[in-house]
């Protein structure tokens, strides 16, 4: 079922109005993929990005889409085909660090809400002028950090952001207090030591306190 731009950004605005974080997963092994979604989500993070960065990527969604409370999405789509494997597994909605018009095209033409990325005034302002007013800004502190965005803000404030490349705890909230920001990605909340020993339980705590993070 086809959507538009508009509908594709209130839907991912939607989402990331969850919680001030989305969960940035790197997932090596399937099954891993339950248990670490039901840490976060216990914790306070129900909006699960899952990248497309490792062979077991489609099959995570897949495991992740069945955990109730859950609202998990595909990150790193570049093609068509990442965003139709990605709608066929299960997931929710999609992220790009970029946006090119064939990935556009074919998000809204099978109906994945896409969360487009997005560096420069120039660039957000060609997602704008196409509909999409909820952006991630990628990669956020190598791109100017919390005070670019601020900026972009000023002229731009009808669009809103999801910060993600470089967000930790020590900088997070920098970004929350932004006006223009929805909530933050961060692969923080699910390091890859404690996702390999299937310590659940520390990543639960790491998560709750993510979710405690506001804006001021």
């Amino acid at each position: 079922m086809r959507i538009t731009p508009q509908d594709a950004s209130l839907r991912t605005c939607g989402i990331c109005t969850l919680a001030p974080v989305m969960p940035v997963l790197v997932v090596k092994d399937a099954a891993h993929a339950r248990p670490l979604a039901e840490a976060l989500v216990a914790g306070g993070l129900p909006a699960l990005e899952v990248t497309l960065r490792t062979g077991a990527a489609l099959d995570v969604i897949r495991e992740m889409a069945q955990v109730k409370g859950g609202v998990v999405g595909a990150g790193t789509l570049i093609t068509p085909k990442d965003a139709e494997a990605a709608k066929e597994a299960g997931a929710q909605f999609g992220v790009s660090p970029g946006a090119t018009d064939d990935l556009l095209d074919a998000c809204e033409s099978i109906g994945l809400p896409l969360l487009p990325g997005a560096a420069t005034a120039t660039e957000a302002m060609r997602l704008l002028a196409r509909g999409y007013g909820m952006l991630k800004f990628f990669p956020a502190e190598t791109s100017g950090g919390a005070p670019a965005l601020k900026a972009i803000g000023a002229p731009l404030p009808q669009i809103s952001f999801c910060p993600t490349g470089g967000i930790t705890p020590a900088n997070a909230e920098s970004y929350l207090s932004l006006p223009n920001v929805v909530c933050a990605g961060g692969s923080w909340v699910a390091p890859a030591d404690l996702v390999e020993a299937g310590n659940w339980a520390a990543i639960e705590a790491i998560a709750r306190d993510a979710s405690q993070l506001r804006k001021s």
